[in-house]
């Protein structure tokens, strides 16, 4: 048999007594009567059939029954307080801090401008980005938004495709253009062998098979720079080749494969206003 239904009306008042001690200055606090206050309360006792609070001429106290009240009605006022604020913020009063997780030089060439953008628009709202090579966990709420190369398959995500970002061969600009399918006498930056699957450097191995490594990185930035030192042809992002002076993408007669971006967040912040005006400018601004 289920107990009795409590109005959050009920609760404030209980709420209010327990913390003023008496039923005229509880009534000064929520803006109601003494007699009103005393007859909600003895309501509110008979519903529940215990005695929430002990009257002493010092005010009233709370008995055993009322200080379990009080802590799931401290619960309840938490979680109503939290709702109302979240709801009467809208989308005019973003603020509030979210982490990002998303590869460097995504971070560098495509993200900052959004996020700068972001900042001037919403004053209020933080962003703290994180670039380092781990992926952080949605699910364990290591961040509130991650953008990768591969989908989301956690049921505790949304995720969706956001962009396809093409690639390119480059070179210091200058440079002669190598022969397709030959390169030998040539030197390329490649990735670090711990992405020799990827399908860029596959690309690479494949198109200049007999060109020498003679530099590799785990970062795209510091591969573009040592091209641009003349050390070398290196298969880039276009976001991030066509930004670094000093190099240029030549053609050698068929596309790079692109690699897919996906961006992702936990379900339970769908709703959070500062995360959906960060994720429809990101969507306007990136997507294909």
């Amino acid at each position: 048999m289920s107990g009795p239904a409590l109005e959050w009306s009920d609760l404030r008042v209980f709420l209010a007594i327990a913390r003023e001690g008496t039923l005229g200055a509880a009534a000064r606090k929520i803006g109601q009567t003494q007699p009103t206050m005393g007859r909600r309360l003895r309501a509110l006792e008979a519903a529940l059939g215990h005695v929430l609070f002990q009257r002493t001429a010092a005010g009233f106290v709370l008995t055993d029954e009322g200080g379990t009240l009080l802590r799931h009605a401290e619960r309840i006022e938490a979680e109503t307080l939290a709702a109302q604020r979240q709801l009467a913020a809208g989308v005019h009063d973003i603020d509030g801090l979210l982490r990002i997780s998303t590869l460097d030089w995504f971070a560098i060439y495509m993200l900052a401008p959004v996020l700068s953008a972001f900042g001037l628009q919403y004053p209020k709202a933080g962003v703290e980005l994180l670039t380092d090579a781990r992926l952080y966990s949605l699910p364990r709420r290591e961040a509130d938004m991650v953008i990768r190369m591969r989908p989301f398959d956690e049921p505790e995500v949304i995720g969706r495709r956001l962009v396809t970002v093409p690639y390119a061969l480059y070179a210091p600009i200058g440079s002669p253009v190598p022969v397709f399918g030959d390169g030998a006498g040539l030197r390329v930056v490649t990735m670090h062998e711990a992405y020799a699957g990827r399908p860029d450097v596959l690309w690479l191995q494949r198109a200049l098979p007999h060109a020498t490594a003679g530099f590799s990185s785990n970062n795209l930035a510091v591969q573009a720079q040592m091209c641009a030192w003349g050390a070398g042809y290196t298969v880039l992002p276009r976001p991030v080749g066509d930004a670094t002076p000093g190099i240029a993408a030549i053609d050698l007669g068929e596309p790079l494969p692109g690699r897919e971006q996906y961006i992702g967040y936990h379900r339970d912040l769908r709703r959070l206003p500062r995360l959906r005006a960060l994720m429809d400018m990101i969507v306007e601004r990136l997507a294909d």
